[in-house]
Formats: C-alpha cells, sequence, structure tokens
C-alpha cells in the first residue's frame, strides 16, 4: 500500500499550539457510525454517548521529561537526545540528533541553568536510525536531574514552549516511562472521571509506555516496508478478566486512544 494513500493535509493554522485553560473544553466530533453523521460537541458532553455499564479503558503511562539538551565533552557540538526506555539502572535507550556526530565512546554532558554539570552520559553502543544505547552518570537521583534538566517530548507540529509540564500529562498518569503522552487522554478532568463513575460506567487501567514510533517519520514509498519500533505494555490479570467478562455480556468497551486500542 502507497503511503501517498494516507496522505491528510491540515493546515498549519488549525493546529492548537497552547492547551485551553479547562481540558475538558476542548472539542470533540462524534460520527454516528451507523449513519455517517456528524456532530461537533465539547470533551464534556463524552457523558452523553456513555452508557450505564459501559467499561472505559484508560492509559495510565507517565511521560518523561525525557529530551534533553547538551554537548559533545570533547568539541562542545550541541547535541539533543530523547531518553526512550530504560534497559537497567543509568542505561537507557536513548534517540540522538545529530547521530553523525556521535560514535561509541562519545561523552555527552549537561548543565544546569547555572552552568553546572549535572548529568553526563557515554555512548556505549550505537544502532541504526539515531538510537543509541548510554549509561548517565550523575550526582543523586537521576529522576531528580532529569526534572531540572529535562523538556516534555512534545510532537514536531507544536512550536510554543509548554509552560506547564501538568499540561502533557493526562490527571491519571501514574506509570513513569512514556517517550509520549497518550493523547486522547488529557482532556479528562477528575471531576469529569467522577460524574462518569457516577453513570456506572466501569473505568479499569492499562499501561502502555508510547516509544520510538510516534517520532519517526515514515521513510518508505510502501508502507509493508516501514519498520515499527515495539513498546512495552502490561495489563494485569483483574483488567484482562473485567474485559473478557464485559465482552461476554454483550457490554460496550470503550478504549481511549491508539494505545490503548492496540494493548
Amino acid at each position: 500500500m502507497d503511503v501517498k494513500e494516507f496522505d491528510y493535509d491540515l493546515p498549519e493554522e488549525l493546529i492548537a499550539q497552547t492547551p485551553l485553560e479547562e481540558r475538558s473544553n476542548s472539542k470533540l466530533m462524534v460520527v454516528n457510525r451507523k449513519t455517517g453523521a456528524i456532530e461537533h460537541k465539547h470533551f464534556y458532553d463524552i457523558l452523553d454517548e456513555l452508557n450505564e455499564n459501559d467499561v472505559l479503558v484508560l492509559n495510565n503511562t507517565k511521560v518523561l521529561p525525557s529530551r534533553l539538551y547538551g554537548e559533545k565533552q570533547d568539541t562542545k557540538a550541541k547535541i539533543e537526545v530523547l531518553l526512550l526506555r530504560e534497559l537497567q539502572k543509568d542505561e537507557y535507550e536513548v534517540l540522538v540528533r545529530p547521530a553523525r556526530r556521535i560514535h561509541v565512546g562519545s561523552i555527552v554532558v549537561f548543565y544546569d541553568d547555572k552552568q553546572n554539570q549535572i548529568l553526563s552520559l557515554e555512548v556505549k553502543e550505537k544502532k541504526e536510525e539515531g538510537i543509541c544505547i548510554v549509561h548517565f552518570s550523575y550526582q543523586g537521583i537521576f529522576l531528580e536531574q532529569l526534572e531540572k534538566l529535562g523538556e516534555m517530548p512534545l510532537p514536531p507540529y507544536i512550536h510554543e514552549k509548554l509552560l506547564d509540564k501538568d499540561r502533557y500529562q493526562t490527571v491519571y498518569a501514574t506509570q513513569l516511562g512514556s517517550a509520549a503522552a497518550p493523547t486522547a487522554g488529557l482532556h479528562f478532568t477528575p471531576v469529569l472521571l467522577e460524574k462518569i463513575k457516577q453513570k456506572h460506567v466501569q473505568i479499569v487501567y492499562i499501561t502502555l509506555h508510547v516509544g520510538l514510533g510516534t517520532f519517526r517519520p515514515v521513510s518508505v514509498e510502501s508502507i509493508e516496508e516501514h519498520h515499527m519500533h515495539s513498546e512495552w505494555y502490561k495489563m494485569d490479570e483483574e483488567t484482562a478478566k473485567i474485559l473478557n467478562q464485559a465482552k461476554k455480556d454483550g457490554k460496550r468497551i470503550i478504549s481511549v486512544g491508539t494505545t490503548s486500542t492496540r494493548t
């Protein structure tokens, strides 16, 4: 299948660059699958689309502030690093740009606002497509240093700086490890979730940490030749039982976003 068959022209001025003050005030498009009719509503109107005994599936992954900007220790070349996944303590798979400047043994250092070096990495292995295996060195606690230095890995079509890191997290994010947010869930609020529960909709959680695939452009002409990267996911036994029983009982299972769906 030709990649061009997926082309869709979205004018850049229609892409929101900053979030609304109230999450649930975002727009919601409702498509009737039987008639094809389309309605334009607000996200808080999702209450009208949910029925008693529905099962709502949410992805509780939490985004790491995983985009780092540093420099090579020897040449001072500017290097961007995106953490993809933790392999073991202090060892990560990362995406490096520009990859041509990085080799096995390269050391990249990172500075805080006062130009104090608080983090460094050494490249242990270099793979294809800019992917490297690196080992981090630091003082104190790694996640605390990451909070100081790291930026949220916003999609490439968002050009405005994110002022509040929490706005690129769902309100139910608990499991740290994602390279990007499960964006379909960003519009839920604690109040809206409580109203959904009061309507006797059962909410269950799965975890899928969004990986490299969300950042990599498709560079081949035939979609079958595109290499998809793997992602880490988890569903506990209790959730599986609830979903299987719901399916057996003919209940609707409503999956929020592509990450919940593919899990």
